[in-house]
């Protein structure tokens, strides 16, 4: 149930060599030491306005008490109170040392993971996918060489066009959005847990498929054409062609799509995999009609419509044409308002209400440069939904410096593994940083939810619009904000996470973070038992 690499959001180059994007930076300049946690008050109160909580607190409790939320505390009128301690001393808040730089803190100390856990999380259902799909495709070229595979022989084709199309359709927008409809509403009501978390790990990790097959398609594409190669006396030269140019292109746009490239060359990845992708489609059916054409008895071209509309590679080769296009006709430049609360974030807001998550991919230009951001809306009905862009490379930058007044995007959203809560009764959702976009429109459409959003100066950073859509949408008891710059460092996240499980009564917890927050909570909550859900970066 982890996560492949990348925070949800930008999916560009990084300008810099930092790991994390200023917006989530106090989550990480901070030790681990714990201290005794003091009593906390019996009323609940949750506020990113620290003056606000202390305030409310006091209209309770007459007597001056420092808030318990200072101390990571998250006390509710409906569930136990939680007794988590900050991991650096908070400062009073009447005290004037809260402005004051505290220094550099002592090193992290590292946590201890056993190997039975990393191999759990790294040999994950992603690499399960891959694996399967990869060996019996293997295997199956192995039986077609020494003539053991009487259907590869005869529509070898069908092969490579086969693996090319369920590649296709594993990164479809709408045959996703209607895997995860089926999952949602066919299992949401009676399923029992177990079957739950296995359906939401492989809506998750269909990434394997796309993977394996794309590999497994170029692998069989090679096979026929060295088996063309091999009989090249009886093959017309124009069909050698056709087939030498098609596997050149579709192996590069595997390459292209390699981790290494995608994420520290966005746009050569984005490039080669799109539109080279595209050409290889074209030449596909170039070679596919040439292929099928050409009568290898008879040594000359075949023009019957029939035998070509009868053959299975054609109609692979439609379908593929038709998922590939889908999206695209999608496509359209809508207004956008821009909002700036701070150098390192900037919020748009567009037209039209959406469903929990689903995530907007949104580009300056038609064609080229697009990325993957978590959608922030009220419903459906709410006549707007929200973008959070933090600043990490050259196009998140030039949302903040060159404010644009229309954007491109598809009208059909991507459906991200948040998407799968509304299958489950109790959870949590926790991000760090700007991953509250992709987290915070599951708590404020569904009540079961409860919301964790640990970053530094949170209100300052991300300004009034996400502030209000936090408190105007979702009950104290049912968030915690924690502000690091405030509270002198970040909590310790596994432990604030079991506290939260056991109170709320949760049954998942779905992960929004960068690598080291994710990796951290991942491990921690499979060694506690609690079913989580990480950070995927295969957008």
């Amino acid at each position: 149930m982890s996560s492949r690499n990348n925070h949800i959001g930008d999916n560009e180059p990084k300008t810099t060599t930092q790991s994390y994007d200023d917006a989530e930076k106090g989550l990480y300049e901070v030790s681990q030491q714990s201290l005794p946690v003091i009593p906390t008050p019996p009323s609940p109160v949750y506020s990113l306005d620290e003056k606000t909580v202390i305030q409310q607190v006091e209209t309770v409790q007459p007597t001056p008490v420092i808030s318990p939320i200072h101390e990571g505390i998250t006390p509710s009128s409906s569930t136990p109170v939680l007794t988590l301690a900050s991991r650096n001393p908070p400062p009073s808040p009447a005290s004037d040392d809260l402005k004051k730089p505290q220094g550099k803190p002592p090193a992290k100390p590292k946590r201890k993971v056993s190997r039975r856990i990393l191999l759990q999380l790294w040999y994950n259902t992603y690499r399960k996918f891959f694996t399967l799909v990869v060996s019996l495709n293997l295997i199956g070229i192995l039986l077609a060489a020494i003539g053991k595979f009487e259907y590869a022989e005869k529509h070898l084709g069908a092969l490579v066009l086969g693996n090319l199309l369920m590649a296709i359709l594993m990164r479809n927008e709408l045959f996703l959005r209607f895997l995860y409809i089926i999952s949602i509403y066919g299992l949401r009501s009676w399923a029992p847990i177990w079957l739950k978390l296995a359906v939401t790990s492989i809506l998750q990790h269909v990434g394997g498929i796309h993977s394996g097959c794309a590999l497994s398609g170029a692998c069989w594409l090679l096979y026929k054409i060295v088996d063309i190669l091999i009989h090249h006396a009886k093959q017309h030269p124009s069909v050698i062609a056709t087939g030498i140019i098609t596997n050149v292109l579709v192996v590069i746009s595997i390459l292209s799509a390699f981790p290494w490239v995608r994420n520290n060359h966005h746009n050569v990845f984005e490039g080669h995999h799109r539109l080279i992708g595209w050409l290889g489609l074209a030449t596909t059916w170039i070679f596919v009609v040439l292929g099928n054409a050409y009568d290898l008895k008879l040594g000359e071209w075949r023009l019957d419509a029939h035998s070509l509309i009868s053959t299975q590679e054609l109609w692979f080769a439609v379908f593929m044409t038709i998922f590939v296009l889908i999206p695209w006709v999608t496509l359209r430049e809508v207004p956008v308002e821009v909002e700036i609360p701070s150098p390192k974030v900037a919020i748009l807001k567009f037209q039209r209400g959406m469903q929990q998550g689903l995530l907007a991919r949104i580009s300056r230009t038609s064609i080229m440069e697009y990325h993957a951001f978590g959608i922030i809306s009220e419903g459906r009905k709410s006549g707007s939904h929200y973008l959070i862009c933090g600043v990490q490379g050259d196009f998140t930058k030039s949302l903040v410096d060159n404010p644009p007044k229309t954007v491109w995007t598809r009208e059909l959203k991507f459906a991200g593994v948040g998407h799968a809560s509304a299958m489950f009764k109790r959870g949590i959702r926790v991000c760090t940083g700007t991953g509250i976009g992709a987290a915070l429109s599951t708590c404020i459409q569904s009540p079961n939810w409860f919301l964790i959003w640990i970053g530094s100066d949170q209100e300052k950073t991300f300004g009034p619009t996400i502030s209000g859509l936090i408190h105007n949408n979702i009950e104290p008891e049912r968030m915690v904000l924690w502000d690091t710059k405030k509270r002198g460092g970040r909590p310790d996240s596994v432990q604030l996470l079991k506290e939260v499980w056991h109170s709320f009564g949760a049954e998942v917890i779905f992960i929004t973070s960068n690598k080291a927050g994710n990796d951290e909570m991942m491990q921690g909550c499979l060694e506690a038992g609690m079913h989580a859900f990480g950070t995927l970066w295969d957008f």
